[in-house]
Parts: structure tokens; C-alpha cells; sequence
């Protein structure tokens, strides 16, 4: 059972190590906010140690790009919507760096599959991504501004 991510307080329970804590929360608060607004469901994280196989979920499916993240994975979450789409399963790692890796994946057919990448205010971007993605900007007045960018899954996952 994960902890909910409150999107109205706050907080960097579980991201107290990251330099980039506060924008980090804000950035988890941001994605908490559009899981409840979008889908009506909570968003929860829980500690990265306590489930392995979802990092190691999305760290495979890096490797179609050949992107290994370097810095320490805090929390992650996964959760399966029932979008227009289909059945969705939304895969996040929140990273010690300051970054948020998504991955997005339909179960019943390959019509929307796709890694985000979210950057929190302030960091600088990883050199595992720096050469080989453009961030664009978007402002949140939970995060302050967020750059992301993305690339389409080919593979099956």
C-alpha cells in the first residue's frame, strides 16, 4: 500500500535526500493533481526499495534507447486506467536528480506507448538524456516550471 500524494499540502516525504526536494515534491504534487482531475484516482508512491521490479521495469524499456539513469531511484508508483486509449499502465520513478521518468503503456494494443521525462525546476539535465532529447516548457503552480520531453516505445513491454 503506497502513500497518497497530497497535491494541495505539499511534501517531500520520501525525497529528503534529493537536492532538489522541494521542486521534486512539487513536481509529484503536479502529477498527483492530473491523476485525480483527469481519472479521479489517487495517486501513491511508494519508497523505490520496497518495489524493485517497477524500476527495474522502466530501466528495461530505457534500454530500447540505450539510456541507463544514473541517480538513485526514491519512489515510484504504477497504476492501470481505463482511458479512451484502453487499458493504460502508467509507470513512474521520481529520481533522486530531480527527475521524473514515466512510462505509459497500453496493455491491449500498441496505440499509445511512451517514456516522459519531467525535470524539476532548477536541475540541470542528465547527461544519460542531455544529447539526445529537447525539453520543452510548460509552467505548474505546483512545480513552478517543468521541461519534459518523451520518446515513442517500439518494443513490447
Amino acid at each position: 500500500m503506497g502513500t497518497p500524494i497530497d497535491f494541495v499540502n505539499v511534501s517531500t516525504t520520501g525525497l529528503e535526500s534529493s537536492p532538489w526536494a522541494d521542486n521534486l515534491a512539487g513536481l509529484r504534487a503536479n502529477e498527483a493533481r492530473y491523476f485525480k482531475n483527469k481519472y479521479d484516482i489517487v495517486f501513491e508512491t511508494t519508497p523505490a526499495s520496497e518495489a524493485p521490479e517497477l524500476v527495474d521495469y522502466v530501466a528495461k524499456v530505457l534500454l530500447e534507447r540505450d539510456i541507463v539513469i544514473s541517480s538513485k531511484p526514491l519512489e515510484v508508483t504504477e497504476m492501470m486506467v481505463d482511458a479512451a486509449e484502453g487499458l493504460v499502465r502508467w509507470t513512474y520513478v521520481f529520481y533522486e536528480s530531480g527527475l521524473a521518468v514515466n512510462v505509459l503503456y497500453t496493455v491491449d494494443s500498441a496505440k499509445k506507448r511512451a517514456v516522459g521525462f519531467k525535470l524539476s525546476m532548477g536541475m540541470d539535465i542528465p547527461e544519460e538524456l542531455a544529447t539526445k532529447f529537447k525539453f520543452a516548457r510548460m509552467k505548474s503552480k505546483l512545480a513552478g516550471e517543468i521541461r519534459g520531453s518523451f520518446f515513442v516505445v517500439k518494443g513490447e513491454y
